[in-house]
């Protein structure tokens, strides 16, 4: 009779199981934080803010998706275990359980999710709000010739 071994874990999986287990770990309060962000997005915009103020909420909000969203990330890669890490044949077999299945589909409704607010919900800032006013040249810059086109 042949026997199995049980699969060795890596040091360097463990390692990577540990920081994924601490980042999964926070995901709850990621993702209350974003709720936070988007309802004060929300209520700028009902509030019709000034556009520097949205366009902060807004970039505030991307950040705390991309953060919730690695999170969750993170829960479904411990959901597979440190195993995972190694053997992708493994990763792939744990992938179609149901608790995987289930922190996968809410990090892809994350994903989804900061994708459409990077293309869709925030707004655009006229050039001359970031950099305070001025339209100046770069520092050095000078225009070619006597019909280069300025900003003047």
């Amino acid at each position: 009779m042949i026997s199995r071994r049980k699969p060795v874990v890596s040091q360097e999986a463990e390692q990577k199981f540990a920081a994924d287990q601490a980042l999964a770990a926070r995901f709850d309060e990621l993702l209350a934080e974003a709720r936070s962000a988007e309802q004060e997005m929300h209520e700028a915009q009902v509030a019709n803010a000034p556009l520097i103020e949205r366009h902060r909420l807004a970039k505030r909000l991307d950040t705390v998706l991309t953060d919730t969203m690695r999170a969750a990330f993170a829960a479904e890669r411990v959901a597979i275990g440190p195993l995972g890490y190694d053997d992708r044949i493994y990763r792939r077999k744990a992938k179609a359980t149901s608790p995987v299945r289930v922190w996968s589909a809410e990090a892809e409704r994350l994903l989804t999710m900061r994708e459409s607010h990077r293309l869709t919900g925030i707004p655009r800032v006229p050039r001359s709000a970031v950099t305070g006013g001025s339209d100046e040249f770069a520092p050095g810059f000078q225009p070619a010739g006597p019909d280069a086109v300025t900003t003047r």
